[in-house]
């Protein structure tokens, strides 16, 4: 059995492509390439793509005369345009080598007095030891975080607010029994029942705030 024949890859397309361009020397409509891509082995459907990156890279030309656009590329133009291709790659290519020097050298640089020695390695378990130190430290303190002066008076502050709030919140309540007792008298005993429901209880009155042991009083004084 004959092996079935490999396509053409993108590159060879656009050679095919462009030869037929660089033998006429003409002007073609897109209809005249995909008639005219078959017989270089590139088919009618792809050859818009084709030419349209052949377009993108600069190689073939196309503008609009009338109602019809037209293409075309002469060999003088590919030559123009490889050349500049080739010039800016020679331009990376310098400026990469000279990245890498530049690099090469930074490295050497910093290499200079981390030489393997016994000095440079007593120092590196010094450090690791502070910082193991550093860590349990950190940790220690984090325990100590509910004492710390600032976070108690950042939570006497907290508490101060919350207890205004839940004591106007208190005589908000009673404003509105007080309403409710003098607009609805005839349903005292269904507000009363209503109240105890609601945890309304004949205890419930305003807060009082504890009062506060100051921090330099310790446990032996209290």
């Amino acid at each position: 059995m004959q092996s079935k024949k490999r396509g053409l890859s993108l590159d060879e397309k656009r050679e095919k492509m462009l030869q037929i361009f660089y033998d006429s020397q003409g002007f073609f409509l897109l209809k005249e390439l995909e008639k005219s891509g078959p017989k270089k082995g590139v088919i009618s459907q792809s050859v818009k793509d084709v030419i349209q990156s052949l377009v993108d890279d600069d190689l073939v030309f196309k503008d609009k005369i009338g109602t019809s656009v037209y293409f075309w590329s002469l060999p003088s133009c590919a030559g123009n345009q490889l050349r500049t291709v080739y010039r800016k790659l020679e331009t990376d290519l310098q400026n990469n080598n000279k990245r890498h020097t530049e690099l090469v050298e930074q490295c050497k640089a910093l290499k200079k007095g981390r030489e393997e020695s016994d000095a440079r390695e007593e120092a590196l378990n010094e450090l690791k030891a502070i910082e193991q130190k550093h860590k349990e430290l950190k940790e220690e303190l984090m325990q100590y975080a509910d004492n710390d002066p600032a976070t108690i008076e950042a939570m006497k502050k907290a508490i101060e607010v919350a207890h205004s709030a839940a004591n106007r919140w208190t005589d908000n309540i009673f404003t509105l029994r007080q309403w409710c007792s003098n607009n609805f008298p005839q349903a005292k005993e269904q507000l009363d029942q209503l109240y105890n429901e609601v945890g309304i209880t004949d205890d419930f009155d305003y807060l009082e705030l504890p009062a506060v042991v100051p921090l330099a009083v310790t446990e032996g004084e209290l």
